[in-house]
């Protein structure tokens, strides 16, 4: 499949972000993916694209928004030590609330840099801060997946407000799920609210592989896994792996695991944003 010819809008991705927010180079018009050894199109641990049937069309319906009153995340809560590890399914933390960050200082901006480090080093193109075992709302991405290639983008305490009607499946993998690959259908464009490295409050509309990178880090910061949105006939298809993660879990912490695909007999994928 020939990925250079993907061409994303560029006015959708860039038109929004604030000058402050953090940039190394600009996107161009077309764009390649970042790849694994074997030359697959990488997201998260691997991530395929399949064209949409259709184009992303304008119409859009109303998402959520901020929660009043949430409890902010404190210092401790953004405390972490380097080198970051990923966290593997079926650790708890992965379904753990994630706190709004209240203070932009040079910690979030040292966590931001140990994060965009880790995502470059699993070859992966975007990464939710409770992947490294941080529950705050914080994420990550670079669609071209190179150091200093690209636009690396920072998104803090964002909020979907609006998202497309169309829908287009994807093969997705995961940096929580080695080795693990399977079609998620998702909106085809989303429009953001979010804060910047220094606070600063912005809007962004992102089309094509930039909603998709973004829409699977926002399910994490929700406690939402991709397998949550496969159908029944999908999850099928990997509940081995998925099972084998689980006793990996039990064999590496002499714990039971905290979730259990078998426990999950009615299948239902979670639709939109959010869970089911």
């Amino acid at each position: 499949m020939a990925y250079a010819n993907w061409i994303h809008s560029s006015a959708l991705f860039h038109a929004a972000f604030p000058t402050s927010s953090r940039r190394r180079d600009t996107l161009s018009s077309s764009f390649r993916p970042a790849t694994s050894s074997d030359g697959r199109p990488i997201f998260s641990s691997n991530y395929q694209y399949k064209p949409p049937a259709v184009a992303v069309q304008a119409q859009a319906k109303r998402g959520f928004s901020l929660k009043k009153e949430e409890e902010t995340a404190s210092a401790a809560d953004m405390q972490f030590e380097a080198p970051l590890k990923i966290v593997l399914y079926p650790d708890p933390i992965l379904r753990a609330k994630n706190k709004p960050v209240a203070t932009f200082d040079e910690n979030l901006k040292k966590l931001v840099d140990e994060m965009f480090d880790v995502m470059y080093k699993t070859d992966g193109i975007g990464l939710s801060a409770p992947q490294v075992g941080i529950n705050v709302q914080l994420m990550v991405f670079n669609p071209v997946g190179e150091r200093g290639e690209g636009e690396e983008i920072v998104l803090v305490n964002p909020r979907v407000t609006r998202y497309s009607k169309k829908l287009a499946p994807f093969t997705e993998g995961c940096l929580s799920f080695p080795g693990i690959n399977a079609d998620v259908v998702r909106p085809e464009a989303v429009k953001v609210d979010a804060q910047d490295i220094t606070g600063e409050k912005f809007s962004v509309g992102l089309s094509g592989l930039p909603a998709r990178v973004f829409q699977h880090e926002f399910d994490h910061l929700e406690g939402v896994l991709f397998f949550d949105r496969m159908t029944a006939q999908v999850v099928d298809s990997i509940r081995t792996q998925l099972q084998e993660l689980e006793q990996k879990y039990e064999d590496r912490t002499g714990l039971s695991s905290p979730e259990k695909i078998e426990t999950r007999k009615r299948w239902k994928a979670a639709a939109g944003f959010g869970r089911s």
